[in-house]
């Protein structure tokens, strides 16, 4: 009698895989609209964005989100048509940004709003960093939290939540906190403001996070008010090795301000501020990448790979 032969199906993937060379081919015919005079003033303190990199990643990328956010529009279109709406309502598009501390998350935003600012059909893109949302440094030392700073606790997630709803109901001006890294704290009665912007970029360690790891079926989570997603990603080690460069490069720049919080780090050796980065990369945001950021990863719509270089190799997209 022949065997019958049975074959294990294939894993099933929520993404579709494309290497760099893929992802580039998808620009098609989009034009780079940013010039290396633009990059200049969106590069990070240790992270150098090329022309390059914009034409290969950040076109496609903008030539994605503009179809959906062209999708979108329509189908906010078809259901104020639907409601019998006098006059259709403004809902932004948000997008969240996330990733571990020292992926690039920042920069990679910057270029992005940049980059999406130049569609004629939604020129105007905010730009929004989750840090204004930290609890007050008072706050968190009341609290024991000061060496937690980052993790999901050190949020004010309430006024997080109620800042978006605020964005997504159309509301004419909506004002968020301001932080200064400089002082490491929530600067007390500045306010950065968003006016109906056709675009919303999020970015945060916490975008995709829960407060508390769980969810019930009533619970509103920030992630929840997103049209799209992009996670931000890079092996541990290649994480770690651009924490302690942009460590050594802050003990040479701003850490020499004597307003800087680490104005104590500023007189640091090499040696010392190496060690130093390390024990803190280890101790805080290692930590904070393991517990809560990196569970996150694949509730992403896309996620980015970096190569040690800081150029994406490899993108993985979430299947519709």
């Amino acid at each position: 009698m022949d065997q019958i032969q049975t074959h294990t199906p294939p894993a099933i993937s929520r993404y579709v895989t494309f290497g760099r060379e893929q992802w580039k081919a998808l620009r098609a015919n989009t034009p780079l609209l940013l010039n290396e005079d633009d990059l200049v003033a969106l590069r990070g303190i240790n992270e150098q964005v090329s022309l390059g990199e914009v034409a290969d990643i950040y076109v496609p990328l903008s030539r994605l989100l503009n179809l959906h956010v062209a999708a979108v529009q329509h189908l906010h279109e078809a259901r104020r048509e639907f409601m019998g709406a006098p006059a259709p309502l403004k809902v932004p598009y948000i997008i969240g940004i996330a990733g571990s501390v020292a992926v690039g998350k920042s920069t990679f935003s910057r270029v992005l709003r940049a980059s999406l600012a130049r569609w004629p059909d939604h020129r105007r893109v905010a730009l929004v960093t989750t840090d204004g949302f930290l609890f007050p440094n008072a706050t968190l030392e009341a609290r024991g939290l000061m060496q937690r700073k980052g993790f999901p606790e050190s949020y004010d997630q309430r006024l997080l939540l109620r800042f978006l709803a605020d964005i997504k109901s159309g509301v004419p001006k909506v004002c968020a906190p301001v932080y200064s890294h400089l002082h490491y704290d929530i600067v007390p009665g500045a306010q950065q403001c968003v006016e109906q912007p056709d675009i919303l970029i999020l970015e945060g360690l916490n975008v995709l996070q829960s407060p508390d790891g769980g969810r019930d079926g009533s619970r509103l989570f920030v992630s929840d008010f997103f049209d799209f997603s992009i996670y931000l990603d890079a092996v541990e080690g290649v994480i770690e090795r651009w924490y302690v460069e942009r460590f050594l490069r802050l003990c040479e720049t701003v850490f020499q301000d004597k307003e800087s919080y680490f104005h104590r780090y500023a007189g640091l050796s090499e040696a010392e501020a190496r060690t130093t980065a390390r024990q803190i990369w280890e101790s805080i945001n290692l930590r904070n990448l393991h517990e809560n950021i990196g569970p996150t990863r694949e509730r992403a719509h896309l996620i980015l790979e970096k190569a040690d270089d800081h150029r994406v190799r490899r993108a993985l997209l979430r299947r519709v």
